[in-house]
């Protein structure tokens, strides 16, 4: 529907109708859920500011908070709360809380106690001052706290709040008091720190349990609204969630890694308080806006860190506990990443076996490489005096596998240790390899008295030598926190160690054995605390590349395999590259797109782009990506898409930085990006928004910057330009195509075909801002050279004509826009048919120049004529059939025929709901389009739901700060005004001014509105002054932006004059 014109007595309405009621603030305790049973723990879920104390924790598209629909079912025997404040710092309505942060705290204290409490600083501290028993319970009873994005050290928000403070007093009240303690350095956020961790103290000096906290912070930022150095607190543990500020505490299901990192803290921490026997505790949630690698193992598992459910298993399959039998012989091969702790796990069955089982003979073959494998059963021959062993003719691998199937030898285990190598241990059928070498795989003995276990980083290996025996694969993923925290311990030898910083540690280096072992060599070898450690790993990746390259010394470790940990996957990578070259080339690849999500669509237009003479086959990509699947380098998500372990990802990007090929896979990463990501239009929408992450990770590379690439680059930056400016985010969408257009115009030449589509999209970012002068000097820049190239009736010339009308048509130069819109259409008609895609848009897009003139009865021939010919040739449902209806339901609309506008766009929503869903952009402006005529006939009921429904909806689908959530808010504003609830009316107008203010400016076009909309309900308050001021304003601006000829220029100064006459005549 168009925009409404600007009026001057009646309300201003725009284009899309959409909002919410406003309410009381949800405040106080609320319980999500409480077990039939007496609960163990309660858990206190705390927003931040501008929060909520649900929706912070519902994810979109769901109606009920995460901790109700997943936390509780994950812990039963918990009571779920849930905490809302007054969470507003600078607020749009007329009153804004005026609470320090202590005043929040106490109000905390009061609904957790159900008693009063006043003044500053940290409810914890805070609990820790007052005398009362039941403050003083509360304390007692913390047991933990996590930490969502919360600002330690200030945040950006203060920087963001301050912006809508600035207006002449629109904004009246601005909680000052905690601006200050969001700002970077705050002396009252230095003094709330020491407060917490003097509390801390004095718990611990009290003899009182620990308090365990976790802070996890944002890895995704479009924006940083809370610095990783300002959410994490030194010396406790700090854990990553791949989200944004915004959606970091909102989980849509149960396998959200960020759901599974919080429940793994609250789960460990209950289960600590449950075996230490403790009363019941609280948690509180603060919202946002394997072995030792270095110690013998398996001697008292009761203490080490070894995977028990591993060792159990060994113990029951490989049958070393009953005596000989004629069943089959054992086979288990471990499988996992390098570093992952299956050799340490062979070392800690051994142990075992040796303590239950001393007649059991135990032989252990080095199987990197064939010298090995053989040195190892020679060595076995000699010692064990096999007949032959001496004959130098003799085949001894063959000797020794004879040698132990023989049934007198007794009972006997075999551990064949790094048998990774594919080329050296072929597929069961196979007797040789590719180089015609005989495959070790058939020298491993079968007998009923022996077993075999095997250890490998090549799953596929792993089922060669178990033959394909499901049970006999066994995968050996990272270690527990629990485990991790106990490796560190024993590695260190220091028991005074903080678990806090056990836990950060371990978390930071992904719970992996061997980067733990190695860490903990470092510290010791240096002398130097954990936090200097951290310290060290925040300094960047290549610092954090550094130290996973440092050589250690470890117990039962080959000496002839590397320690680092980045030294250790290097010979995976050189296998694999041996192995499979694709498998190589996808893996470097891979390592250079975000981790996360990657898309299986990256790799077969890779394959496509970069393998198409001959062309590879779908298999043989099957077969690649199998290949890392069984090396444990990528995991593969139910959506088909992949991830890469992060320091896998580091350590495979320094590997292609020393072979001296970042560069040419950087181009190559960008070029197959480019190919994926698509142009930014709303059926684009969910996949544009996917991808993203990928976009930003390639666009911060620099390749080998050639011509294909600069070209590349440009084509992400204009389609994903698009996106933003789709989702409204007009300074990246400008940011992001005004670099294409610049690359595309040094490369190919301004008057290029493809330059000027960057060009159009850039004066259509400057439109959609309210930069009406600057789109239209590029728009005639664009007709121009399409004219002189292309010829004046071409598509392409046609099409930037009907742009710059548009851009006529937002300056209220109604008459340059017909002339432009007639040309355009007539031309359309002439060259493609008065049927064509094309013509019809252009007669539509007359009409609605027509429709802004109040010219209705020609607006009404064109609509009707563009409807039908989309119903004969598309059919009723066709997508742009919808559109045409929706247009001739508006015209009608304005006519004041309410019946028949209220059938089409009736017919219209419920066809919308049916092909797009009820929560698609475009359903929810029908929805829209419906509530305005409802509301113009005074039906205020069915009107209202419907508008409350929208803006609601669109809240969560487009976000609060959305151009159309806004208009929503503001056409319920209207409606209130209407009816004369004049202070509703105002809170929501000053919401939607202070909002446009800070995302689109204080000039915008959309701001004005609002400006104008807001001293209209001032007046009718009798607020004359305060109304007259806020006109002048907008008078100015107007003027200034969009010229003394607009007609909102016009009604605003016909308004502003009309109401100096009343205020004089008064007086």
């Amino acid at each position: 529907m168009p925009l409404f014109p600007w009026r001057r007595k009646a309300r201003v309405k725009s284009d899309n109708l959409s909002q919410h009621d406003p309410k009381a603030f949800p405040s106080g305790i609320k319980e999500l859920y409480c077990p039939s049973a007496e609960s163990t723990v309660d858990i206190v879920f705390i927003h931040g500011l501008t929060g909520d104390r649900e929706r912070t924790w519902t994810a979109k598209n769901a109606s009920e908070p995460w901790p109700k629909t997943l936390l509780a079912s994950k812990l039963p025997t918990a009571r779920i709360l849930t905490f809302g404040y007054d969470a507003y710092v600078a607020d749009w309505k007329t009153v804004v809380s005026q609470n320090r942060i202590g005043n929040h705290s106490s109000n905390l204290l009061n609904s957790l106690a159900h008693y009063r409490e006043e003044k500053e600083d940290t409810a914890l501290c805070k609990a820790r001052e007052r005398t009362d028993s039941h403050f003083k319970s509360i304390l007692r009873s913390v047991r933990g706290v996590v930490f969502l994005g919360t600002p330690h050290h200030g945040s950006s928000l203060a920087i963001w709040a301050e912006r809508l403070s600035v207006y002449i007093g629109v904004v009246k009240q601005t909680n000052n008091k905690i601006l200050e303690v969001l700002r970077k350095d705050s002396e009252v956020l230095a003094r709330i720190q020491d407060g917490f961790h003097t509390m801390i103290q004095a718990r611990n000096a009290e003899r009182l349990e620990s308090i365990k906290i976790s802070c996890f912070y944002e890895e995704l930022p479009l924006e940083v609204v809370v610095p990783q150095d300002s959410a994490i607190i030194p010396g406790y543990n700090s854990i990553g969630i791949h989200s944004n500020h915004m959606d970091m505490c909102r989980f849509g299901t149960a396998d959200d890694p960020g759901f599974k990192s919080i429940y793994g803290e609250l789960r460990r921490w209950s289960r600590e308080m449950a075996v230490a026997g403790s009363p019941q505790g609280i948690l509180s949630v603060v919202g946002t806006t394997s072995a030792p690698q270095n110690t013998p193992v398996g001697q008292d598992r009761e203490e080490n860190s070894m995977p028990q459910y591993i060792l159990k298993q060994l113990e029951s399959q490989l049958s070393h506990q009953e005596p000989c039998t004629n069943q089959p012989h054992h086979r288990i091969a471990l499988y996992g990443l390098g570093g992952i702790g299956k050799t340490q796990i062979a070392l800690a069955y051994i142990y075992w076996l040796k303590s239950t089982a001393s007649d059991v003979s135990i032989f252990w073959v080095h199987a990197s490489n064939t010298d090995r494998f053989r040195q190892a059963y020679a060595e076995i021959a000699e010692k064990c005096q096999v007949p032959g062993y001496d004959d130098p003719k003799a085949d001894t691998l063959l000797l020794v596998k004879k040698w132990l199937e023989e049934k007198h030898q007794g009972r006997w285990l075999m551990v064949i240790d790094n048998a990774d190598d594919a080329q050296l241990f072929c597929r069961p059928a196979k007797l040789t390899n590719a180089d015609g070498e005989k495959c070790l795989g058939q020298y491993i003995p079968e007998c009923s008295q022996g077993a075999v276990l095997i250890t490998t980083r090549n799953k596929q290996v792993g089922l060669w030598l178990t033959k394909g025996m499901g049970p006999g694969l066994l995968g050996i993923n990272k270690m527990k926190d629990v485990e991790s925290c106990q490796l560190l311990r024993a590695s260190l030898n220091n028991n005074l160690v903080a678990t806090e910083e056990l836990s950060t540690l371990a978390c930071r280096l992904e719970q992996l054995p061997l980067a733990l072992a190695q860490a903990s060599a470092f510290i010791q070898e240096n002398s130097i605390t954990i936090q200097k450690y951290l310290q060290l790993l925040d300094k960047g990746d290549q610092s954090f590349v550094n130290l996973l390259s440092e050589e250690f010394a470890t117990i039962g470790q080959d000496s002839d395999t590397p320690h680092a940990v980045a030294a250790t996957w290097i010979p995976s990578f050189i296998q694999i590259e041996q192995q499979n070259p694709l498998a190589c080339e996808l893996l470097l690849l891979i390592s250079l797109f975000d981790r996360q999500a990657i898309p299986m669509e990256f790799l077969s237009k890779f394959v496509e782009a970069y393998h198409n003479d001959p062309p590879i086959e779908d298999i043989e990509l099957t077969k690649a990506i199998g290949i890392l699947k069984a090396y444990s380098l990528i995991t593969e998500e139910n959506n088909k898409s992949l991830n890469l372990h992060r320091l896998i990802q580091l350590v495979t990007q320094k590997w292609l930085a020393t072979k001296g090929t970042m560069r040419q896979f950087t181009e190559m990463a960008i070029v197959t990006v480019s190919y994926c990501y698509p142009f930014g239009i709303d059926e684009n929408r969910e996949k544009c928004a996917a991808y993203l992450p990928h976009v930003q990770a390639v666009l911060k590379l620099n390749g080998v910057r050639s011509r294909d690439e600069k070209i590349a680059r440009a084509t992400i930056l204009h389609h994903a330009g698009a996106f933003f400016c789709l989702q409204g985010q007009w300074n990246l969408a400008e940011t992001f195509q005004t670099e294409a257009r610049d690359i595309r115009r040094e490369i190919l030449g301004p008057n290029h075909l493809d330059t000027l589509p960057s060009i159009g999209n850039l004066a259509s970012t400057y439109r959609s801002q309210g930069r009406w002068k600057e789109a239209e000097i590029l728009e005639v820049q664009v007709i121009d050279t399409y004219k002189a190239t292309l010829g004046p009736d071409h598509p392409n010339t046609l099409k930037s004509m009907n742009n710059l009308a548009s851009t006529y048509r937002d300056q209220g130069r109604w008459k340059e826009a017909e002339i432009l819109g007639v040309q355009v259409m007539e031309t359309h008609k002439a060259t493609l048919g008065p049927d064509h895609p094309d013509t019809l848009l252009s007669m539509s897009n007359l009409a609605s120049t027509y429709w802004n003139q109040g010219r209705w009865k020609e607006a009404e021939i064109l609509g009707v004529q563009v409807m039908e010919t989309h119903r004969a040739i598309l059919g009723p449902d066709h997508l742009d059939t919808l559109i045409s209806m929706s247009n001739l339901a508006s015209t009608y609309w304005n006519q004041g025929r309410w019946k028949e506008a209220e059938i089409l766009e009736v017919q219209v929503m419920e066809t919308r709901k049916v092909i797009l869903g009820p929560d698609h952009p475009n359903t929810l402006l029908s929805m829209n389009n419906l509530a305005s005529m409802y509301w113009d006939q005074g039906r205020w009921k069915e009107a209202k739901i419907l508008e409350v429904q929208v803006m609601e909806t669109r809240k969560v689908i487009l976000g609060p700060d959305y151009p159309d959530t806004l208009k929503s808010m503001n056409n319920l504003a209207s409606m209130y005004w209407d009816q004369g609830r004049w202070k509703e009316a105002e809170i929501l107008e000053v919401q939607v001014m202070e909002t446009r203010k800070a995302t689109l400016g204080p000039d915008h076009p959309d701001t004005l509105l609002s400006m104008n909309n807001l001293a209209y309900t001032w007046k009718s308050q009798g607020r004359i002054d305060d109304a007259i001021q806020l006109m002048e304003n907008c008078v100015e601006a107007t003027r200034r932006v969009i010229g003394e000829d607009h007609p909102y220029t016009v009604d605003s100064l016909s308004a502003l004059t009309e109401w100096r006459t009343e205020q004089a005549a008064a007086a």
